[in-house]
Protein backbone atom coordinates (compact mmCIF):
# COMPACT_ATOMS: atom_id res chain seq x y z
CA UNK A 1 0.00 0.00 0.00
CA UNK A 2 1.53 3.33 -1.05
CA UNK A 3 2.13 6.01 1.55
CA UNK A 4 -0.27 8.92 2.00
CA UNK A 5 0.85 12.50 2.60
CA UNK A 6 1.04 12.75 6.41
CA UNK A 7 1.27 16.56 6.40
CA UNK A 8 -1.87 16.83 4.27
CA UNK A 9 -3.66 14.41 6.62
CA UNK A 10 -2.66 16.45 9.69
CA UNK A 11 -3.88 19.65 8.05
CA UNK A 12 -7.13 17.98 7.01
CA UNK A 13 -7.74 16.87 10.59
CA UNK A 14 -7.10 20.43 11.82
CA UNK A 15 -9.52 21.79 9.20
CA UNK A 16 -12.28 19.39 10.23
CA UNK A 17 -11.73 20.16 13.92
CA UNK A 18 -12.03 23.89 13.20
CA UNK A 19 -15.17 23.35 11.17
CA UNK A 20 -16.65 21.29 14.01
CA UNK A 21 -15.84 24.09 16.50
CA UNK A 22 -13.59 21.83 18.58
CA UNK A 23 -11.21 22.99 21.29
CA UNK A 24 -8.28 25.21 20.33
CA UNK A 25 -5.65 22.91 21.84
CA UNK A 26 -6.78 20.03 19.60
CA UNK A 27 -6.56 22.12 16.45
CA UNK A 28 -3.20 23.56 17.49
CA UNK A 29 -1.77 20.09 18.09
CA UNK A 30 -2.35 19.03 14.48
CA UNK A 31 -1.35 22.34 12.87
CA UNK A 32 1.83 22.45 14.98
CA UNK A 33 2.73 18.91 14.00
CA UNK A 34 2.13 19.66 10.32
CA UNK A 35 4.35 22.72 10.57
CA UNK A 36 7.11 20.76 12.31
CA UNK A 37 7.13 18.04 9.67
CA UNK A 38 6.91 20.46 6.75
CA UNK A 39 10.39 21.70 7.62
CA UNK A 40 11.97 18.24 7.39
CA UNK A 41 13.01 16.10 4.42
CA UNK A 42 10.46 13.37 3.69
CA UNK A 43 13.12 10.70 4.26
CA UNK A 44 13.74 11.93 7.81
CA UNK A 45 10.01 11.89 8.60
CA UNK A 46 9.81 8.30 7.38
CA UNK A 47 12.93 7.31 9.35
CA UNK A 48 11.62 8.90 12.57
CA UNK A 49 8.25 7.19 12.14
CA UNK A 50 10.06 3.89 11.78
CA UNK A 51 12.30 4.25 14.84
CA UNK A 52 9.71 5.93 17.05
CA UNK A 53 11.41 9.32 17.41
CA UNK A 54 8.74 11.57 15.91
CA UNK A 55 7.73 12.76 19.37
CA UNK A 56 11.23 14.10 19.94
CA UNK A 57 10.30 16.90 17.53
CA UNK A 58 8.85 20.05 19.07
CA UNK A 59 5.16 20.19 18.22
CA UNK A 60 4.66 16.45 17.66
CA UNK A 61 2.85 14.43 20.32
CA UNK A 62 1.76 10.83 20.67
CA UNK A 63 -1.56 11.27 18.85
CA UNK A 64 -0.14 13.22 15.92
CA UNK A 65 2.82 10.82 15.65
CA UNK A 66 0.40 7.91 15.41
CA UNK A 67 -1.49 9.69 12.61
CA UNK A 68 1.78 10.24 10.74
CA UNK A 69 2.73 6.58 11.04
CA UNK A 70 -0.68 5.48 9.78
CA UNK A 71 -0.42 7.86 6.80
CA UNK A 72 3.05 6.63 5.90
CA UNK A 73 1.71 3.06 6.03
CA UNK A 74 -0.85 4.03 3.40
CA UNK A 75 -3.78 4.02 5.84
CA UNK A 76 -6.24 6.82 6.43
CA UNK A 77 -5.48 7.85 10.03
CA UNK A 78 -8.07 6.56 12.48
CA UNK A 79 -8.49 10.07 13.91
CA UNK A 80 -9.29 11.43 10.44
CA UNK A 81 -11.61 8.55 9.62
CA UNK A 82 -13.64 9.16 12.78
CA UNK A 83 -13.95 12.87 12.04
CA UNK A 84 -15.19 12.22 8.52
CA UNK A 85 -17.68 9.64 9.79
CA UNK A 86 -19.19 12.05 12.33
CA UNK A 87 -19.51 15.15 10.13
CA UNK A 88 -22.63 17.30 10.52
CA UNK A 89 -26.04 16.66 9.02
CA UNK A 90 -26.91 17.58 5.47
CA UNK A 91 -28.53 20.90 4.62
CA UNK A 92 -32.12 20.99 3.40
CA UNK A 93 -32.78 21.65 -0.27
CA UNK A 94 -33.20 25.44 -0.03
CA UNK A 95 -30.08 25.96 2.05
CA UNK A 96 -28.12 23.57 -0.17
CA UNK A 97 -29.11 25.51 -3.28
CA UNK A 98 -28.13 28.81 -1.65
CA UNK A 99 -24.79 27.42 -0.52
CA UNK A 100 -24.10 26.12 -4.02
CA UNK A 101 -24.81 29.60 -5.43
CA UNK A 102 -22.16 31.28 -3.28
CA UNK A 103 -18.94 32.00 -5.15
CA UNK A 104 -16.89 33.55 -2.37
CA UNK A 105 -16.69 34.84 1.19
CA UNK A 106 -16.57 38.56 1.93
CA UNK A 107 -15.41 38.54 5.58
CA UNK A 108 -12.28 36.63 6.69
CA UNK A 109 -9.27 37.22 8.91
CA UNK A 110 -5.61 36.19 8.86
CA UNK A 111 -2.74 36.25 11.32
CA UNK A 112 -2.05 39.82 10.26
CA UNK A 113 -4.71 40.74 12.83
CA UNK A 114 -6.53 38.29 15.12
CA UNK A 115 -6.80 35.27 12.84
CA UNK A 116 -4.90 32.06 13.42
CA UNK A 117 -3.40 31.32 10.01
CA UNK A 118 -1.37 33.00 7.26
CA UNK A 119 -3.12 34.56 4.28
CA UNK A 120 -1.79 31.78 2.05
CA UNK A 121 -3.37 29.03 4.18
CA UNK A 122 -6.72 30.80 4.26
CA UNK A 123 -6.65 31.22 0.49
CA UNK A 124 -5.75 27.59 -0.22
CA UNK A 125 -8.52 26.38 2.11
CA UNK A 126 -10.96 28.57 0.18
CA UNK A 127 -9.72 27.04 -3.09
CA UNK A 128 -10.33 23.53 -1.72
CA UNK A 129 -13.89 24.52 -0.77
CA UNK A 130 -14.56 25.55 -4.35
CA UNK A 131 -14.60 29.30 -3.80
CA UNK A 132 -13.68 31.57 -6.68
CA UNK A 133 -12.50 34.30 -4.33
CA UNK A 134 -12.10 35.24 -0.71
CA UNK A 135 -12.05 38.77 0.68
CA UNK A 136 -9.36 39.41 3.28
CA UNK A 137 -10.84 41.74 5.90
CA UNK A 138 -8.44 42.08 8.80
CA UNK A 139 -9.29 44.61 11.49
CA UNK A 140 -8.68 48.36 11.49
CA UNK A 141 -6.28 50.19 13.87
CA UNK A 142 -8.61 51.20 16.72
CA UNK A 143 -9.28 47.55 17.55
CA UNK A 144 -5.89 47.14 19.20
CA UNK A 145 -6.97 44.00 21.04
CA UNK A 146 -7.25 42.35 17.60
CA UNK A 147 -3.95 43.79 16.31
CA UNK A 148 -5.80 46.06 13.91
CA UNK A 149 -3.86 47.23 10.85
CA UNK A 150 -2.51 50.75 10.75
CA UNK A 151 -2.49 52.47 7.38
CA UNK A 152 1.15 51.50 6.95
CA UNK A 153 0.55 47.83 7.77
CA UNK A 154 -2.48 47.74 5.48
CA UNK A 155 -0.39 49.09 2.60
CA UNK A 156 2.17 46.33 3.25
CA UNK A 157 -0.61 43.78 3.29
CA UNK A 158 -1.89 44.99 -0.09
CA UNK A 159 1.58 44.41 -1.56
CA UNK A 160 1.73 40.96 0.04
CA UNK A 161 -1.70 39.99 -1.30
CA UNK A 162 -0.59 40.94 -4.80
CA UNK A 163 2.38 38.57 -4.45
CA UNK A 164 0.22 35.74 -3.08
CA UNK A 165 -2.34 36.16 -5.85
CA UNK A 166 0.38 35.75 -8.45
CA UNK A 167 1.13 32.27 -7.05
CA UNK A 168 -2.45 31.02 -6.53
CA UNK A 169 -4.28 28.68 -8.92
CA UNK A 170 -5.76 30.29 -12.00
CA UNK A 171 -9.41 31.19 -11.54
CA UNK A 172 -9.06 32.09 -7.85
CA UNK A 173 -8.11 35.39 -6.28
CA UNK A 174 -7.89 37.11 -2.93
CA UNK A 175 -9.83 40.36 -2.95
CA UNK A 176 -8.47 43.14 -0.77
CA UNK A 177 -10.59 44.41 2.07
CA UNK A 178 -10.93 45.39 5.69
CA UNK A 179 -13.31 45.00 8.59
CA UNK A 180 -13.29 48.64 9.59
CA UNK A 181 -14.55 49.79 12.96
CA UNK A 182 -17.60 52.03 12.97
CA UNK A 183 -16.46 54.64 15.47
CA UNK A 184 -18.61 56.38 18.09
CA UNK A 185 -19.45 59.24 15.71
CA UNK A 186 -20.24 56.90 12.81
CA UNK A 187 -16.99 57.53 10.92
CA UNK A 188 -14.87 54.67 9.59
CA UNK A 189 -11.57 53.77 11.20
CA UNK A 190 -9.19 54.02 8.23
CA UNK A 191 -7.90 56.57 5.74
CA UNK A 192 -10.38 57.40 2.97
CA UNK A 193 -7.64 57.00 0.38
CA UNK A 194 -7.02 53.42 1.49
CA UNK A 195 -10.70 52.56 1.77
CA UNK A 196 -11.14 53.69 -1.83
CA UNK A 197 -8.34 51.33 -2.94
CA UNK A 198 -9.85 48.24 -1.34
CA UNK A 199 -12.14 45.83 -3.18
CA UNK A 200 -14.58 45.33 -0.29
CA UNK A 201 -15.13 47.25 2.96
CA UNK A 202 -17.04 45.58 5.80
CA UNK A 203 -17.95 47.95 8.62
CA UNK A 204 -18.83 46.72 12.13
CA UNK A 205 -19.50 48.13 15.56
CA UNK A 206 -17.08 46.65 18.12
CA UNK A 207 -17.26 49.19 20.95
CA UNK A 208 -20.01 51.04 22.79
CA UNK A 209 -22.36 48.16 22.07
CA UNK A 210 -24.58 49.20 24.98
CA UNK A 211 -25.07 52.76 23.69
CA UNK A 212 -28.61 54.02 24.02
CA UNK A 213 -30.94 53.50 21.05
CA UNK A 214 -30.87 56.97 19.48
CA UNK A 215 -27.09 57.25 19.68
CA UNK A 216 -26.50 53.80 18.17
CA UNK A 217 -29.00 54.50 15.41
CA UNK A 218 -27.29 57.78 14.45
CA UNK A 219 -23.93 56.06 14.51
CA UNK A 220 -25.05 53.26 12.18
CA UNK A 221 -26.95 55.57 9.82
CA UNK A 222 -23.87 57.74 9.32
CA UNK A 223 -21.72 54.69 8.60
CA UNK A 224 -24.22 53.22 6.13
CA UNK A 225 -24.32 56.53 4.27
CA UNK A 226 -20.54 56.48 3.82
CA UNK A 227 -19.88 55.55 0.16
CA UNK A 228 -16.85 53.46 1.16
CA UNK A 229 -18.92 51.06 3.28
CA UNK A 230 -20.08 48.06 1.25
CA UNK A 231 -21.30 45.59 3.88
CA UNK A 232 -22.69 46.22 7.38
CA UNK A 233 -21.10 43.49 9.50
CA UNK A 234 -22.64 41.48 12.40
CA UNK A 235 -25.38 44.04 12.75
CA UNK A 236 -26.51 43.64 16.36
CA UNK A 237 -23.16 42.62 17.89
CA UNK A 238 -24.85 39.85 19.84
CA UNK A 239 -23.17 36.68 21.12
CA UNK A 240 -25.55 33.80 21.72
CA UNK A 241 -22.92 31.43 23.15
CA UNK A 242 -19.31 31.26 24.25
CA UNK A 243 -16.73 32.07 21.61
CA UNK A 244 -15.74 29.05 19.53
CA UNK A 245 -12.63 27.23 20.54
CA UNK A 246 -11.37 26.29 17.09
CA UNK A 247 -9.04 29.26 16.57
CA UNK A 248 -5.36 28.47 16.63
CA UNK A 249 -3.49 31.74 16.36
CA UNK A 250 -2.34 34.38 18.83
CA UNK A 251 -5.79 35.40 19.69
CA UNK A 252 -9.10 35.45 17.93
CA UNK A 253 -9.13 38.43 20.26
CA UNK A 254 -12.29 39.84 18.77
CA UNK A 255 -14.38 36.86 19.91
CA UNK A 256 -13.76 36.51 23.64
CA UNK A 257 -17.21 37.47 24.90
CA UNK A 258 -19.31 34.71 26.42
CA UNK A 259 -22.82 35.94 25.69
CA UNK A 260 -23.95 39.45 24.81
CA UNK A 261 -27.33 40.99 24.16
CA UNK A 262 -28.19 42.72 20.91
CA UNK A 263 -27.39 46.39 20.55
CA UNK A 264 -30.48 48.60 20.65
CA UNK A 265 -31.11 50.60 17.47
CA UNK A 266 -33.93 51.47 15.08
CA UNK A 267 -33.63 48.48 12.76
CA UNK A 268 -36.24 49.74 10.31
CA UNK A 269 -34.38 53.04 9.88
CA UNK A 270 -31.00 51.32 9.48
CA UNK A 271 -32.29 48.78 6.96
CA UNK A 272 -34.09 51.49 5.01
CA UNK A 273 -30.77 53.35 4.82
CA UNK A 274 -28.99 50.16 3.69
CA UNK A 275 -31.52 49.77 0.90
CA UNK A 276 -31.25 53.44 -0.07
CA UNK A 277 -27.44 53.45 -0.18
CA UNK A 278 -27.21 49.89 -1.56
CA UNK A 279 -25.21 48.69 1.44
CA UNK A 280 -25.44 44.94 1.97
CA UNK A 281 -26.45 43.50 5.34
CA UNK A 282 -24.20 40.70 6.54
CA UNK A 283 -25.63 37.36 7.58
CA UNK A 284 -22.79 36.33 9.87
CA UNK A 285 -22.32 32.56 9.91
CA UNK A 286 -20.30 32.24 13.12
CA UNK A 287 -22.18 29.81 15.39
CA UNK A 288 -21.74 32.02 18.45
CA UNK A 289 -23.07 35.11 16.66
CA UNK A 290 -25.99 34.03 14.42
CA UNK A 291 -26.28 37.73 13.63
CA UNK A 292 -28.65 39.21 12.69
CA UNK A 293 -31.38 37.14 14.33
CA UNK A 294 -33.95 35.72 11.92
CA UNK A 295 -36.59 38.34 12.72
CA UNK A 296 -34.16 41.06 11.59
CA UNK A 297 -33.13 39.16 8.46
CA UNK A 298 -36.80 39.15 7.50
CA UNK A 299 -37.13 42.89 8.17
CA UNK A 300 -34.04 43.62 6.09
CA UNK A 301 -35.46 41.48 3.29
CA UNK A 302 -38.77 43.36 3.43
CA UNK A 303 -36.83 46.66 3.34
CA UNK A 304 -35.24 45.64 0.03
CA UNK A 305 -31.69 45.11 1.30
CA UNK A 306 -28.97 43.08 -0.32
CA UNK A 307 -27.15 40.52 1.82
CA UNK A 308 -23.71 38.96 2.15
CA UNK A 309 -23.49 35.49 3.71
CA UNK A 310 -20.06 35.52 5.34
CA UNK A 311 -18.14 33.32 7.74
CA UNK A 312 -16.07 35.92 9.60
CA UNK A 313 -13.55 33.07 9.56
CA UNK A 314 -10.46 33.31 11.76
CA UNK A 315 -9.10 29.88 10.76
CA UNK A 316 -9.20 27.73 7.60
CA UNK A 317 -11.82 25.25 8.82
CA UNK A 318 -14.18 28.07 9.69
CA UNK A 319 -14.43 28.96 6.00
CA UNK A 320 -16.90 26.08 5.71
CA UNK A 321 -19.27 27.76 8.18
CA UNK A 322 -21.17 29.47 5.35
CA UNK A 323 -23.64 26.59 5.51
CA UNK A 324 -24.86 27.92 8.88
CA UNK A 325 -25.59 31.32 7.39
CA UNK A 326 -27.27 29.70 4.41
CA UNK A 327 -29.56 27.72 6.70
CA UNK A 328 -30.73 30.88 8.44
CA UNK A 329 -31.06 32.83 5.20
CA UNK A 330 -33.10 30.04 3.61
CA UNK A 331 -35.42 29.88 6.61
CA UNK A 332 -36.09 33.59 6.12
CA UNK A 333 -36.72 33.28 2.40
CA UNK A 334 -33.62 35.17 1.22
CA UNK A 335 -33.26 34.53 -2.54
CA UNK A 336 -29.86 33.98 -4.12
CA UNK A 337 -30.22 37.04 -6.33
CA UNK A 338 -30.22 39.27 -3.24
CA UNK A 339 -26.86 37.87 -2.00
CA UNK A 340 -23.81 39.75 -3.29
CA UNK A 341 -21.39 36.85 -2.91
CA UNK A 342 -23.33 34.80 -5.42
CA UNK A 343 -21.73 37.18 -7.94
CA UNK A 344 -18.39 36.70 -9.64
CA UNK A 345 -15.39 38.59 -8.30
CA UNK A 346 -15.63 40.98 -11.24
CA UNK A 347 -19.31 41.73 -10.58
CA UNK A 348 -18.68 42.18 -6.87
CA UNK A 349 -15.81 44.62 -7.38
CA UNK A 350 -17.75 46.51 -10.04
CA UNK A 351 -20.57 46.97 -7.51
CA UNK A 352 -18.31 48.08 -4.66
CA UNK A 353 -16.30 50.51 -6.77
CA UNK A 354 -19.42 52.04 -8.26
CA UNK A 355 -20.45 52.96 -4.73
CA UNK A 356 -17.21 54.85 -3.84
Amino acid sequence: MSARDPIADLRRIAFLLERANEATYRVRAFRSAAKALAGLPAAEVTERAGNGTLTELAGVGDVTARCVSESLAGEEPVYLRRLVATEGSDLDAEATALRAALRGDCHTHSDWSDGGSPIEEMALAAVELGHEYVVLTDHSPRLTVARGLTAERLRRQLDHVAQVNAALPEGFRILTGIEVDILADGSLDQDDELLARLDVVVGSVHSGLKDERAKMTRRMLKAVANPHLDILGHVTGRMVSSRPAGVTGPGDRGHRARTRNESDFDADAVFAACAEHDTAVEINSRPERQDPPKRLIRRALEAGCRFAINTDAHAPGQLDWQRFGCERAALCGVPADRVVNTWSAEQLVEWTHARD
